[in-house]
């Protein structure tokens, strides 16, 4: 490709609607054009970037038994509801009517679609195990999208779907679907994280994330530099630092006025946090809930929803909160009634607690569970973090930032069972299939290698995954042996399968053409200039080599494969 023809123009300055590095460098290098909110069309050089991982993708997918297939975005709602996930997608899920009023969802994902296929088309226990697999787009009404193609409403995806008699079957394609996964980011130079998770809306008993660590990944996992465990935040596990326990003290009132916060009442009353009680509250599916958890400690809301079996949870407004009758600022379990009561098993660890009074500018002094309240659930719902011990060696653990580029699920029979997806076993007895879900978000991976990827220059493309190999830059192409040499060059690389893209714009400085170099990232820069054919030789240098290297021109083809493989 010459750059004279080339549709995509670079950007001098940083588009001020650009929020992280991946978002900036690709709207400034052209990858990207934004048509709408959270909606992008991908131009010519981030689809050469994004049809390499794909390939790669197929390879790793095919070679784990995996058969591709396509199935349709748009379809019935009637099958979200039979699986229920209309209502557990919520507003996520674009709903639309077609002309004769039949509800319709442009589909986030393809649970519903493929098991229904594969209901038509497996009666045995000869016929599994399945694995299917597509690259689609998918579609998700994301509130507020963000970071480029890092969260958007329209994006693609690598999708795959096992199918299998029994857990144990399953899990042997759980861990064929894992190790592909392996493969695919080490192919593609990508060094990543495997998380345990939260299955979310799609459901099932156990799952595992792929996080590319990045400072500003949307998540956060969880480490323990001890044994090895890893987990997202959503889902990580740790223990406590321990609150010395004392004999209870009689509940005593105390004035706390002005004090709302729960680092404003532990300073005015100078104890830790850890010594108080915090007081949140959530409207889960509408109803106002109370949660309780201890003062040094958040919220995990994905915990809580798991324990909620909600379809929505947020925390309850103003004017709830005033209807239930509760003070903010000054509340706590003790006394309440006539509301749904959760909390962390962290209200168990330590005694004599400071909680609210349920009045406005009082505090109880030396709260006790059970002895002074009481709880409907009580249950892991704290937000882990960094200090907390691991619960399989005790050692403290540490957080990381980083970004989900894969996402494998254990579903189960939810699905079959919904949508009547049973085979029969050798004694011609009848079972749900056991079935299994895998996603690649492949522009998120694109986004999230750049992310990972690059320095004050601009993107510096794992060699796996650049649009083209070698940036040819022609400097001074109005000279005649300068722009044939250039010419000449870039034919023979091509001639011997070396990608390359030639910068042969006659009107540009040497100064823009060599920063365009650097902002696009290439793995090897070609400069043919007067003074190099004087030499009989062209300026080559690596994206991320401090200094450039003489070739001569009967060996550039040789030089550039060295500098490829090194």
């Amino acid at each position: 490709m010459r750059f004279t023809q080339l549709v995509t123009k670079t950007l001098r300055e940083d588009p001020p609607e650009a929020e992280t590095a991946s978002h900036r460098l690709m709207l400034r290098a052209g990858l990207i054009y934004q048509v709408a909110a959270g909606v992008y069309a991908y131009l010519p050089l981030a689809w050469r970037s994004l049809r390499k991982i794909e390939n790669i993708i197929r390879e790793e997918m095919d070679n784990a038994g995996g058969q591709e297939l396509m199935m349709p975005a748009l379809q019935p709602r009637e099958l979200w509801e039979q699986t229920g996930r209309a209502d557990a997608m919520g507003e996520v899920l674009f709903s639309m009517e077609d002309r004769r009023g039949r509800p319709m969802v442009l589909a986030p994902t393809h649970e519903e679609v493929v098991t229904s296929i594969v209901r038509a088309n497996v009666q045995s226990y000869r016929d599994l195990p399945v694995i299917l697999y597509q690259i689609q787009t998918k579609f998700r009404d994301e509130p507020r999208p963000r970071a480029g193609l890092v969260r958007v409403r329209e994006f693609d995806m690598k999708d795959a779907y096992s199918f299998n008699a029994d857990d144990d079957s399953l899990d042997d394609s759980y861990q064929a679907m894992a190790q592909a996964y392996r493969n695919i980011y080490r192919r593609c130079s990508l060094p990543v994280l495997m998380a345990e998770a939260d299955s979310g809306a799609i459901g099932g008993k156990d799952s595992h994330e792929f996080l590319l660590a990045t400072p500003t990944g949307e998540d956060t996992v969880i480490t323990c530099p001890g044994c090895g465990y890893t987990a997202n935040a959503e889902k990580a596990e740790g223990l406590y630092p321990e609150q010395e326990e004392a004999p209870e003290l009689p509940l005593e009132e105390v004035d706390t006025p002005g004090q709302k916060t729960i680092a404003g009442v532990a300073d005015f009353l100078n104890v830790s946090t850890s010594q108080t009680l915090k007081a949140v509250f959530y409207a889960a599916d509408g109803e106002v809930v109370f949660v309780t958890v201890r003062g040094d400690l958040e919220v995990n809301e994905v915990k809580l929803k798991n324990n909620l079996h909600c379809n929505d949870l947020r925390f309850a407004t103003d004017e709830e909160v005033r209807e239930a009758g509760l003070v903010a600022g000054s509340a706590s379990p003790i006394g309440i009634t006539g509301m749904r009561r959760v909390a962390d098993n962290s209200i168990t660890q330590g005694s004599n607690f400071v909680v609210g009074a349920n009045k406005p500018d009082t505090h109880y002094l030396n709260a006790n569970y059970p002895r002074d309240f009481d709880v409907d659930v009580m249950t892991d719902i704290a937000l882990t973090q960094p200090g907390h011990l691991c619960p399989q060696c005790r050692t403290p653990l540490e957080a990381t930032r980083g970004v989900e580029v894969g996402h494998i699920f254990k579903l189960g029979t939810s699905y079959s069972e919904a949508l009547g997806a049973m085979y029969l076993d050798q004694e011609g007895q009848q079972h749900p299939i056991t079935m299994g879900c895998y996603g690649i978000g492949v522009g998120r991976l694109l986004a999230a290698a750049i992310e990972q990827n690059h320095d004050d220059r601009g993107i510096v493309f794992p060699a796996p995954i650049a649009p083209y190999q070698v940036h040819l830059v022609g400097l001074n192409m109005t000279d005649e042996a300068v722009a044939a040499a250039a010419d000449q060059l870039y034919r023979e690389l091509w001639d011997n399968g070396i990608e390359t893209i030639f910068d042969d714009r006659p009107d540009q400085a040497a100064g823009v053409k060599l920063n365009d170099a650097d902002l696009m990232g290439l793995p090897v820069r070609l400069v043919v200039s007067p003074r190099n054919l004087r030499n009989n030789a062209v300026e080559l240098k690596g994206r991320t080599d401090d200094e450039a290297t003489m070739a001569p021109l009967e060996e550039v083809a040789a030089a550039v494969r060295q500098a490829l493989q090194g």
